[in-house]
């Protein structure tokens, strides 16, 4: 474990950094800091004027709540620098085979450019961001990904795309770069968990207008004190107690905190794999009311199995479950594999031998059905499975009919949201037989029905987005706890449905992978592209999972929601912070023009000047205290805004008024020993 590991390290290796925002060039972009930098550089001149521990201490500790307010912000970036550091040590210096005419040349990754074609095999590392144009191959992510399973990337379709860095593990492929040099995913995110492109979002520029004004407010509400506070602490300069006054007043907590809470914003979606090109994505993400999920893949598992098999009247269940099993033994997709499984539990010794001269009857978009012909000696057996119009339409072409109970199970299957799939059977130039139907069930991801409602809680409403029939659509749905479907959706009714929601001010977030998702994608205030998409999808997006993973989109509503959370929370516990500090340094700033005051010294400090300097140690101490909160973030419910504000205000309210009573009670118990202070 290196020292940027651990949380001592990583502080260990912010103070340097810190240390710098001494410097009044880097601290511009925070007004509020800067008004403490210029009120500590005051003080200090105070001080070397007219030494003494009191104008020493006041100069000293407002020098460190800038250090103090810095370090916030360098700790967070040296998360993010201690990640990137470790990305790039994965990296290597990369060739790449460029294809040149009708042959190859060997160059470096570096001086590849957008449309060069380059030719990538078994064991070499992809040079660059690219899709396939030619060829299929599986290919190892997990240095990009974490997920050591190899994944297949082929040419054609939503799965083309490959990233730079990761590795080829068999087979070999054409593709073509689409990242310039230096703009790749892995260079984008080693810029971003560095902070180095990160720029405020807009909710965040508008407190930091809010705490600047109040700053100027408080600024004057000083000045036109100044006369009540000659001759507060002795012969101490009163420009030292007015600075003093000043500082606590001012909002210095949340403004030092405020970047950290904007970094580790992007670094724990990072964590999770999803690269953000904007913090205004992850802000947005917080406010999302609408979500728009696809149903394959992300509500549901996918890949349709099995569950039952309802015989026909008269037909036997052993019948149907051989024909099942005869009609899908060269099925190769996860759905005839599936009614192999089952068909062998059903038959468990009775499983049918092959026939003689079988001859497999291929699934096509036109006859919608698949199947095999066999001859058992005597006659050929024509075994089909498939749509129920299909199959139905083939068995009355040969004369047969389907019973009107089967029609029934069909229907029965599509109203629970499956699929049924019919099985017929003619016998030479017999009439066709329906035997029966296959139930297939896409299974609704564990534990998302529970999220759905939470989700709720807090005012989101989640849409299913299909492409199923509006039956099948529902069940589906309402499996899931969702209550909106979108059925037999296209690319322009998402499109449509996102600018409705937008147009009545909602914020929208959707996920996509395929060139027809990138006009929602762009569309949409959150677009959560996947990696294993199109380049067009996950340009048109404002966020790319690297894991390929739709359901990461709750995530990153949960991470969004957490940081308007955190934000709110300290704002709360700083502003409570500012009026508890008031009880101890009003009534010692004002205690010999305004005597009634010391009645506000419910703290009973010692001495104005112990009082004044409790208050200026604790403001800088406080900063300190709460950078893990900053990093970690607040604790997000799902609950409804009136409860979340009830609960932000009772622990982070009174909170924040309680722990400056008993922090600067503390700290006078020491300062009232320093020589000049003590009563």
């Amino acid at each position: 474990m290196t020292r940027t590991d651990t949380a001592t390290g990583l502080v260990l290796d912010a103070i340097p950094t810190a240390m710098k925002s001494l410097n009044p060039a880097r601290l511009w972009r925070n007004p509020v800091m800067m008004v403490v930098w210029a009120g500590a550089a005051v003080t200090t001149l105070a001080a070397a004027m007219r030494p003494g521990w009191f104008a020493i201490g006041v100069a000293g500790w407002l020098w460190a709540t800038v250090v103090f307010g810095a370090l916030s912000e360098a700790v967070a970036e040296g998360r993010g620098k201690a990640r990137a550091a470790s990305m790039r040590r994965n990296r290597i210096d990369l060739v790449a085979r460029r294809i040149v005419g009708q042959g190859e040349e060997t160059i470096s990754a570096a001086d590849l450019r957008q449309g060069d074609l380059v030719r990538v095999a078994a064991g070499e590392t992809i040079p660059a961001d690219g899709e396939i144009v030619e060829g299929a191959a599986t290919v190892d992510e997990s240095a990009i990904t974490g997920e050591s399973a190899p994944v297949i990337r082929e040419s054609g379709g939503d799965r083309s795309s490959v990233t730079g860095g990761t590795r080829v593990l068999s087979d070999s492929f054409v593709m073509r770069i689409t990242a310039k040099p230096g703009e790749s995913y892995v260079d984008r995110m080693i810029a971003l968990v560095e902070g180095a492109t990160r720029q405020k979002t807009p909710n965040e520029v508008a407190l930091s207008i809010l705490l600047s004004g109040l700053t100027l407010v408080f600024l004057v509400v000083v000045l036109t004190l100044g006369p009540l506070a000659q001759g507060s602490v002795g012969d101490v300069p009163s420009v030292v107690t007015l600075v003093a006054l000043l500082v606590c007043l001012i909002p210095t907590t949340i403004s030092a905190l405020l970047p950290a809470i904007g970094i580790s914003g992007m670094e724990r979606l990072m964590k999770r794999n999803v690269l953000a090109t904007s913090g205004r994505a992850v802000e947005a993400a917080g406010d999302v009311s609408v979500l728009l999920l696809d149903k394959t893949g992300t509500i549901t598992l996918g890949d349709r199995h099995a569950t039952r098999f309802v015989p026909a009247p008269g037909v036997a269940a052993e019948r149907l479950a051989a024909a099942a099993y005869s009609s899908s033994l060269a099925d190769e997709t996860p759905e005839g594999r599936s009614i192999v499984t089952l068909a062998s539990r059903k038959l468990k010794e009775n499983v049918p031998e092959a026939g003689l001269h079988e001859t497999f009857v291929p699934f096509t978009a036109t006859t919608r059905m698949s199947g095999i012909d066999s001859n058992n000696g005597v006659e050929v057996v024509a075994l089909r499975k498939g749509a129920a119009t299909a199959v139905t339409s083939w068995v009355e072409a040969a004369g047969g009919a389907v019973a009107v109970t089967v029609d029934v199970d069909v229907a029965d299957a599509s109203a629970q949201g499956a699929t049924a799939l019919l099985v017929a059977e003619r016998v030479g130039d017999r009439i066709p037989e329906a035997l029966g139907v296959i139930v297939l069930e896409d299974i609704v991801k564990e534990g998302l029905p529970e999220r759905f409602a939470l989700l709720r809680k807090v005012g989101i409403e989640t849409v299913m987005v299909t492409g199923d029939n509006p039956l099948t659509a529902a069940a589906i749905a309402a499996k899931a706890g969702i209550t909106d479907v979108m059925a037999e959706a296209t690319p322009e009714d998402k499109l449509a449905r996102i600018r409705a929601e937008q147009a009545r001010g909602r914020l929208v977030a959707m996920t996509g992978d395929g060139t027809n998702d990138a006009p929602a994608l762009a569309q949409a205030d959150v677009g959560l592209a996947m990696n294993t998409g199109t380049s067009a999808a996950k340009e048109a997006g404002n966020m790319v999972d690297l894991d390929s993973d739709p359901t990461k989109l709750i995530d990153v509503v949960d991470i969004g929601k957490q940081l308007l959370v955190t934000r709110g929370a300290l704002t709360t516990f700083s502003v409570a912070n500012d009026v508890a500090k008031y009880f101890a340094i009003l009534p010692a700033l004002f205690a010999t023009s305004l005597p009634s005051l010391g009645a506000l010294n419910v703290m009973r400090l010692a001495t104005p000047a112990s009082a004044i300097l409790s208050a200026v140690i604790f403001n800088a101490l406080v900063i300190v205290a709460l950078i893990p909160l900053a990093l970690k973030g607040a604790k997000f419910r799902p609950e409804s805004a009136d409860r979340l504000l009830r609960r932000n205000l009772l622990t982070y309210g009174l909170g924040g008024l309680a722990v400056p009573f008993v922090g600067i009670a503390l700290i006078d118990l020491a300062v009232r020993h320093i020589p000049g202070l003590g009563g």
